[in-house]
């Protein structure tokens, strides 16, 4: 019998998009199929976006904890049963701190094994801030949760799959973070990722260059010939499949990418614009490294679209599906969950 894993999914940011792409996702009686998905979030709020996307044919299982599940069905947990104002399209304290608890909840039951994988909606990276929340994102925050310092962004979308040696780290402090160490150590974990999460057993990784035309044997900066070659050349000695550098503008252009399993990129941007560009509605976040499976739709709170029921639930949809695929490619290799 296929087992049914249960997902939870945070509900992000009350004022964005978030709660309309869980319901969208979440109708879809095929994923119901393959899993018992769980919301972390508030039932008054989920009832004010069902009604103001006119979404009638859709309900929630509302359930006091997560282990009285309705198996197969749309489940929701309610974390505050006070009045939370919803201020579509508004950036608030209270829905950055509605985030957070959502977060929390559903990390004290990844840590009880009650749930066994978990999908974070969009949050707002500016009114999360707190004393209790002090990170630039779901990745910081999941890597010091979980007690991970091996851990990478990655973006994952059919034929295309980007790491990322930095996260949100600014443009002027990248060669101050950037090391031969590092690198080699993102290279890793790329390739570990790649074997037990994604089944690919002989992964080919490209790394991206730093400056532009791969630094130009020195004359567009050095970064390339004193960090990032040492590094591969590191890693391919020990038997890791890995190339480059290669100058980003021709590599994404040629579609060189597609003869690779994967691509290392140096920095946020440089990954970011050709994965958004190729992947359009259908990218994922996926932290690689950690003990848990952690994923998450590729797009932001987009208060823009809030309550105007346009907004697309691919991303969310693909992000529930790929949480389902690495656990079993985890639970094939017998890898903890």
């Amino acid at each position: 019998m296929e087992n049914i894993y249960k997902i939870g999914i945070t509900q992000g940011d009350i004022n964005g998009i978030s709660y309309e792409v869980i319901i969208k996702a979440l109708s879809d009686n095929k994923l119901m199929e393959l899993c018992t998905p769980v919301v972390y979030g508030l039932a008054k709020v989920a009832s004010f976006h069902r009604k103001i996307l006119n979404i009638n044919e859709f309900s929630f299982q509302f359930v006091k904890d997560a282990e009285h599940l309705s198996i197969k069905k749309p489940n929701l947990i309610n974390l505050n049963d006070a009045e939370i104002k919803v201020d579509l399209g508004e950036s608030t304290p209270i829905a950055g701190k509605m985030a957070e608890i959502s977060i929390e909840a559903a990390c004290d039951d990844l840590k009880k094994n009650l749930i066994d994988a978990v999908v974070t909606a969009p949050i707002n990276k500016a009114n999360i801030q707190s004393e209790t929340f002090n990170f630039n994102g779901h990745t910081e925050y999941f890597s010091h949760t979980f007690a991970s310092q091996k851990t990478m962004m990655m973006m994952i979308a059919n034929q295309l799959k980007i790491g990322f040696v930095t996260n949100h780290v600014a443009i002027q402090d990248l060669p101050s973070v950037l090391s031969e160490s590092l690198i080699f150590q993102k290279i890793q974990i790329l390739n570990d990722s790649l074997k037990k999460d994604f089944a690919c057993t002989n992964p080919k990784i490209a790394v991206l260059s730093l400056n532009p035309h791969a630094g130009d044997s020195g004359l567009i900066g050095s970064e390339e010939t004193e960090i990032i070659k040492p590094a591969i050349q590191e890693a391919f000695d020990k038997k890791i499949n890995v190339f480059g550098p290669f100058a980003s503008d021709g590599f994404f252009a040629s579609g060189q990418y597609l003869q690779f399993d994967a691509i290392l990129a140096m920095y946020h941007d440089q990954g970011m614009i050709p994965f958004k560009l190729l992947a359009m509605e259908d990218g994922v976040n996926y932290t690689a490294g950690l003990p848990i499976v952690r994923t998450s739709p590729a797009h932001g709170t987009a208060y823009h679209l809030a309550g105007k029921n346009i907004a697309s639930a691919q991303s969310m949809r693909n992000a529930i599906y790929l949480a389902i695929d690495i656990l079993k490619n985890r639970a094939s290799l017998n890898e903890p969950l």
